[in-house]
């Protein structure tokens, strides 16, 4: 199906929106919809869209499980305009952990919507042998986290809750994910919700790492090196995932294996992302300084000129 040539996002109504994200879903066009319910995408600054209490409209146009979620995310964009960070965490919070965790599993959860009504008990059982989804659970995923770190930051000046603890909750959140994505066994291949196990445990790798808590990392990395489709991931995924696997060998006293990853890493890192490039030389220079036995300041500023020659522009860096 083709879709009608509409608006400048800033300019769509409510009902242009509604149109937008109901033919995505509609045609199971997984990257369409994500990018139509995620932060990234220039609808969130549109005032029409940003809704204290969109339940009412949502409902007029969308089902369950769809209604829960595209409320929430009207919501969010709500009080991200208010500067309201812990109520937008909130409200991702309900798009991750009531609608699509349900709707992606089928699993039968009560949860309350907003703190203001009684969710359904019971959604209908879909997605069980099909995948088209996961593009939008990446983007509510990385919203999630982005969410609770702004949150934490404005909860840490109010002198609300502890540093962190919406972080902590969040990673509680994407691990239900990521357990309904590694218990697919039984849809074929080319189907299976395994394919965004990578994309979660790189976003549950950066939660650990913030609130130092490396040692959740370690039944990740397990479950992802024993998967047959490993190496069949995105470039981009693999070059994060051994990023943060070779930081923590490093941490771990594992250096061969550190330098094995940080170097995938920084060599397979797109050449556009000197900042990626510049943290992984951080890591990776110290790595294969302690592998080489007995040496001195000259051998030192040697392997350092060699890894920085290729890189020159690298000195310009933020």
């Amino acid at each position: 199906m083709t879709y009608t040539i509409l608006p400048l996002m800033a300019q769509w109504s409510l009902n242009q929106y509604f149109q937008m994200l109901e033919l995505a879903l509609q045609d199971e066009d997984g990257l369409k919809a994500g990018e139509l319910l995620s932060f990234q995408h220039p609808h969130i600054a549109n005032p029409r869209l940003q809704l204290e209490k969109p339940e009412s409209h949502v409902q007029r146009v969308f089902d369950p499980p769809y209604d829960e979620l595209v409320a929430a995310h009207l919501r969010c964009c709500w009080a991200v305009a208010n500067h309201n960070f812990i109520e937008a965490y909130g409200c991702q919070a309900v798009v991750v952990q009531y609608p699509f965790i349900k709707f992606f599993s089928g699993i039968d959860i009560v949860q309350t919507f907003l703190n203001k009504y009684t969710a359904y008990t019971k959604l209908l059982q879909s997605q069980k042998d099909e995948n088209w989804s996961l593009p939008i659970m990446f983007c509510v995923a990385l919203d999630l986290r982005l969410c609770a770190v702004n949150a934490d930051m404005q909860a840490t000046k109010q002198g609300k809750g502890r540093p962190g603890e919406r972080l902590e909750k969040a990673a509680d959140l994407l691990m239900g994910c990521f357990r309904v994505c590694a218990s697919d066994n039984r849809a074929a291949v080319e189907d299976t919700k395994k394919w965004g196990m990578l994309n979660l445990v790189n976003q549950l790798f950066k939660i650990y790492f913030k609130i130092n808590k490396l040692h959740l990392c370690k039944p990740l990395i397990r479950a992802i090196d024993s998967l047959p489709i490993k190496d069949k991931f995105t470039l981009s995924q693999k070059v994060t995932y051994r990023y943060y696997v070779g930081i923590k060998a490093m941490f771990d006293s594992d250096f061969k294996t550190a330098e094995e990853k940080l170097t995938f890493a920084f060599e397979r890192c797109h050449r556009a992302s000197k900042k990626n490039k510049r943290l992984t030389l951080i890591y990776l220079l110290p790595v294969k300084m302690l592998l080489v036995d007995d040496i001195d300041d000259d051998e030192t500023a040697c392997i350092i000129a060699n890894l920085i020659y290729e890189y020159q522009d690298l000195n310009g860096f933020e």
